[in-house]
């Protein structure tokens, strides 16, 4: 059974399931309408193996249309499942249960996709000090629900946006003319905040450890040098009290060599933004009984 993660707000998964409704119903579902408005079943179907999520989405895209539907869960959020799994059955007026599918599915089988994507990179890295950490490359207006997925999935968020993590890049060095100046800069403005730095040498690695943040990024370190950014960030006198984050060139293939050079995390713009949806689907009718 999976580790509970709590959901996000409320608030913001009926904003995510309203705007995603509207977009599709616009004016009204003219298909739905040829249906007799009767009470009826649905099943839920997995047709691959995946990591579940996205159950507060479903459901709340379900209850916008009828407060009445019965939605009973077969598996939790963040269950790991086999091909040809119903994860839940469903009660209601037909209508509303046509109309919610799509949408509902549509959430269900990206925030699947995401936390399953995320859960192999977890899984490639198990024994070492690496964790796996997503990036701001998400889905428009789902970042929020991306996110979560990743947790669902094992791995851990590096951060929501622009506004709640600082992070030097070479440009903000550059203004600011040497890795300790811009360091110095973000502490004086922004002194609350966590601080990430990116640095291109081991030359900048050094001044950053020895000008303090709260995290340094190696990005497309070469792997001898990854190794040395290690030795020298865990070695005296820094005794690895500031993370190294690797992040380049990381995909399924390489990332156990990374995270075997010793390397605290690793970041991977791909959890979300190479997003392959899990098949779902979901039909009337009670589950055929070999899936009961």
């Amino acid at each position: 059974m999976a580790m509970r993660i709590p959901a996000p707000p409320a608030v913001q998964v009926e904003a995510d399931v309203a705007r995603a409704l509207a977009e599709d119903i616009g004016g009204g579902d003219v298909t739905a309408s040829l249906l007799p408005d009767t009470d009826d079943i649905a099943y839920l179907l997995c047709k691959e193996a995946a990591v579940v999520c996205g159950r507060p989405w479903f459901d709340a895209c379900h209850r916008a249309l009828d407060t009445g539907v019965r939605i009973e869960w077969r598996v939790a959020e963040g269950d790991r499942v086999e091909a040809g799994t119903v994860l839940a059955t469903l009660a209601g007026r037909s209508r509303a249960l046509v109309t919610a599918e799509r949408t509902a599915l549509n959430f269900m089988q990206t925030l699947s996709g995401t936390a399953t994507t995320t859960a192999a990179h977890v899984d490639a890295v198990r024994g070492t000090r690496a964790r796996i950490l997503d990036t701001r490359k998400t889905i428009p207006g789902l970042r929020v629900a991306q996110k979560y997925a990743v947790r669902i999935g094992g791995g851990d968020n590096h951060r929501m946006g622009l506004y709640d993590t600082v992070m030097l890049k070479e440009n903000h060095v550059r203004a600011a003319g040497s890795i300790a100046a811009a360091i110095a800069s973000a502490r004086r403005l922004h002194p609350g905040l966590p601080l990430v730095v990116e640095v291109e040498s081991l030359d900048q690695l050094r001044e950053a450890l020895d000008a303090g943040c709260d995290r340094i990024l190696v990005d497309d370190f070469d792997a001898a040098t990854r190794r040395e950014a290690v030795r020298i960030a865990h070695g005296a006198p820094y005794q690895g009290r500031i993370p190294l984050e690797a992040s380049g060139g990381v995909d399924l293939s390489t990332l156990r060599a990374i995270a075997e050079d010793g390397v605290d995390c690793i970041s991977i713009g791909a959890l979300t933004k190479h997003v392959r949806a899990i098949d779902l689907s979901m039909k009337l009718g009670p589950p055929p009984c070999q899936a009961c």
